[in-house]
């Protein structure tokens, strides 16, 4: 049985996506959440711990980016966030291995501490890392075989700890916990490291 990943990556109708950045974004709101979740899949695309990237979206203009990054691209029912990722995840479950749900909006993602997470989450039945806040969460992970139950939105932290999943915070996955809901979070990203697709449009924000 393969210890490689299936990573579940759902990604909203872009017309909803990243409504805290509309007033920094402006125009470019629907291109930034593009770019940002096209960085995100390219890194995990690119773990060695991926097997493969399963997103999940009713967006056409987003699922035929992703698709041409190589992503597997499931239709996502609209019936809600973790809805969207069990759904992903049924469609994974067929090829066997671990199976974990990633945020979309991680634009500072790097393969190599996603990849520290994903070792360290080996370890446990369910895992999960906590975002950089420390209030919601942005991985969540199951073994093979054990029931895929995530619980984000809100303060999921606190709701996947009371499931049972073991939290996970080793040394050097900053990236992994850096998603993006604000212009602030936008310049934390930015100081670990932006990818080039959410780069571009930055530079067009902020030249």
């Amino acid at each position: 049985m393969s210890n490689r990943w299936s990573v579940v990556i759902p990604v909203k109708t872009l017309v909803a996506a990243k409504t805290r950045l509309a007033a920094a974004t402006g125009p470019y709101r629907t291109r930034l959440a593009v770019a940002v979740a096209s960085d995100t899949v390219s890194a995990a695309l690119s773990c060695p711990l991926v097997a493969r990237v399963i997103v999940v979206t009713s967006d056409p203009a987003a699922a035929g980016p992703l698709a041409g990054l190589g992503a597997e691209v499931v239709h996502d029912p609209d019936r809600g966030l973790n809805t969207a990722l069990r759904t992903g995840a049924a469609h994974a479950v067929r090829h066997g291995g671990p199976i974990g749900a990633l945020q979309a909006d991680l634009p500072a993602l790097r393969s190599a501490e996603l990849a520290v997470a994903l070792a360290a989450a080996a370890d446990y039945d369910q895992a999960f890392v906590p975002d950089a806040q420390g209030v919601g969460t942005t991985f969540y992970g199951v073994q093979d075989g054990i029931p895929f139950t995530p619980r984000f939105g809100g303060e999921s932290r606190a709701k996947h700890l009371a499931g049972g999943a073991k939290e996970l915070n080793p040394e050097g996955i900053e990236s992994v916990r850096r998603d993006v809901d604000t212009p602030d979070d936008l310049r934390a990203a930015l100081a670990l490291g932006l990818g080039p697709h959410t780069a571009e449009v930055v530079r067009l924000l902020w030249p």
